[in-house]
């Protein structure tokens, strides 16, 4: 199987964290951000996560592609199902900032080129506006995020999110935080960097193993 993805995006890591826990074997195939013609010739739209099973057999949602994997249900689907509204308005609070943070520091890192990084900085740009005034104005959102930690997230936290074992849940909030670990003015809480380090020991996560083969 092919996984076609980038390495900075919360979605694609959720796949990745979810196979390691999973057992799953992949070709990791990290693409440039700039590659419109990859991703359209596979589902008709740039989108990643894009899983190619076999010749023309793909699936590109991040929860789709677990959950056929998932024999087990060792995600435990149903927790999530019970929360997902909950967890789904939680995941949407932390993306804002946390995406306009990272942002400007991930095209510095190994995933993109001259070429990828102007192609990113140009579409994001668009949405959120210049990169530098996101950097400028970065206490703001860092003080959103840390609202959003202290109120939302550690109250919720046993072990994991509402639970003493790992589900998908955790990887999916696990999968959007983890970008903050690039961001060099933020340091995540004692505690929710434990239960991040917790989501990773028990996916076997990597953030950049791609790119050290």
């Amino acid at each position: 199987m092919k996984f076609y993805h980038y390495v900075h995006c919360p979605f694609c890591i959720r796949v990745r964290m979810g196979f390691g826990l999973l057992g799953i074997d992949y070709d990791s195939v990290v693409l440039p951000y700039n590659d419109e013609k990859t991703p359209l010739d596979l589902t008709g739209k740039k989108m990643l996560p894009i899983l190619e099973i076999s010749n023309g057999n793909v699936v590109n949602e991040s929860l789709d592609i677990l959950k056929k994997f998932d024999h087990n249900n060792l995600l435990n689907w149903t927790f999530y199902e019970r929360l997902s509204v909950e967890v789904d308005l939680l995941i949407s609070k932390i993306s804002d900032p946390v995406h306009s943070l990272c942002m400007p520091y991930w095209i510095w890192t190994p995933e993109f080129n001259v070429e990828s990084r102007s192609y990113f900085q140009t579409k994001k740009e668009v949405k959120r506006g210049p990169f530098k005034n996101i950097i400028r104005n970065k206490s703001v959102h860092l003080s959103a995020l840390n609202n959003i930690l202290t109120s939302e997230l550690e109250n919720n936290l046993n072990s994991f999110y509402k639970s003493s074992q790992l589900s998908i849940v955790d990887i999916m909030i696990a999968s959007h935080l983890w970008g903050m670990y690039i961001f060099p003015e933020f340091q995540f809480t004692p505690k929710v960097h434990k239960y991040l380090q917790s989501v990773k020991a028990q996916t076997h996560f990597d953030y950049h193993q791609d790119f050290w083969k």
